[in-house]
């Protein structure tokens, strides 16, 4: 049996790393995906191994299932829909198989996610002989969600094959899950998301699993319906970033200035409610109702992104790319973890005119 699942990445329009403290980010999936095809084995095939492929990385790992039940005695195939929690033993087992895979010290970054998917395959699947095949339309280690992606994709690919949800799996095309089977491949995503990022907000698997624009505080989640399109330039400075480390950054600073940080947090958490209220609010005819919009946004991710700095999670090439689209009266921010990465840049509807009208 062959089983193909997709999960989009994400952009955050505010709230990046203050809603690991506490505050509301605002986020929306793009038109990137990361795409997962698991077949499990037959006995014609003669396999005895749980295989991994990394397409994009010219990477292949196996695995022989009886090595898998040597490490992992108690896994099993879940009688309950619930991920049990990723225990010090899985760890130790996961970081042994992990060590014995010589990944080149130039893609080592991967060696998380790897653990991410030897975690969940066995604690859904057990030990079944399969291949699983990745790729992606997603950079790597750039904001755009590439983890989170990936285990949505995988959770979904590997929860169609169970009891868990229903789905035809005979019937051609994509399928989608209902709400509540969306919830359980999201909590299946969010633990690997633990196992990848240390401690996450919870945000970026979310938007991946649910899609379209979603706000997100102290794990609760709200389905926004935005009244107004934006357009977005994604610039991506190619420089890559550990978004763990980042994500401790930002707590040590917390712990060496609460009373400041307090403050910073407490003042992202108001940029992305009335960003949330912006986008929400009721369509108009009336242009300058759009533009009067797009200036509220414009100021909004200069606030957001000044507090992202006094966070200590910009880079020099995140303040090229600002300083580039300053000149052209252009509003920009880091999206996601920052040190690197990704920067969006917002494209007023009144350029888009202007553009339009000289491209004719």
């Amino acid at each position: 049996m062959e089983v193909q699942a997709r999960a989009p990445g994400k952009i955050i329009l505010s709230g990046e790393h203050a809603v690991v403290h506490g505050s509301t980010a605002v986020a929306a999936s793009i038109n990137l995906y990361t795409y997962v095809t698991l077949r499990f084995s037959t006995p014609s095939d003669n396999q005895d191994s749980l295989k991994l492929e990394l397409k994009d990385e010219g990477l292949d790992f196996s695995w022989s299932t009886s090595k898998l039940k040597e490490l992992f005695p108690e896994s099993t195939e879940p009688q309950s829909p619930k991920p049990p929690s990723f225990s010090v033993e899985s760890a130790k087992s996961i970081e042994s198989l992990i060590e014995g895979l010589n990944i080149p010290e130039a893609k080592i970054s991967i060696a998380s996610g790897v653990s991410a998917f030897l975690w969940l395959y066995t604690s859904i699947h057990g030990f079944k002989p399969a291949t699983v095949s990745f790729t992606s339309e997603l950079p790597m280690g750039s904001g755009l969600g590439s983890s989170a992606s990936f285990c949505v994709a995988l959770a979904a690919a590997l929860l169609a094959c169970t009891d868990f949800v229903s789905l035809d799996l005979k019937q051609q095309g994509w399928q989608s899950f209902q709400e509540r089977q969306l919830d359980l491949v999201n909590k299946w995503a969010f633990e690997g998301e633990k196992i990848i990022h240390g401690k996450p907000s919870g945000i970026d698997n979310s938007v991946s699993a649910y899609g379209n624009i979603i706000s997100f505080k102290s794990g609760n989640m709200t389905h926004m319906k935005a009244n107004m399109s934006l357009k977005m330039l994604i610039t991506n400075t190619k420089v890559g970033r550990n978004t763990k480390a980042l994500v401790a950054g930002v707590s040590e600073r917390t712990l060496r200035h609460p009373e400041a940080m307090a403050f910073v947090f407490n003042a992202v958490d108001s940029i992305s409610k009335e960003l949330a209220l912006i986008l929400q609010s009721r369509a108009s005819d009336d242009v300058l109702s759009v533009t009067e919009k797009e200036e509220k946004i414009e100021e909004l991710m200069e606030m957001n992104q000044g507090l992202l700095q006094s966070m200590g999670v910009s880079h020099v090439t995140i303040e090229t790319v600002l300083r580039t689209t300053l000149k052209y009266k252009l509003a920009s921010k880091l999206t996601g973890a920052g040190g690197g990465g990704c920067v969006l840049t917002l494209l007023p509807t009144c350029i888009l005119f202007i553009l339009l009208q000289w491209s004719v």
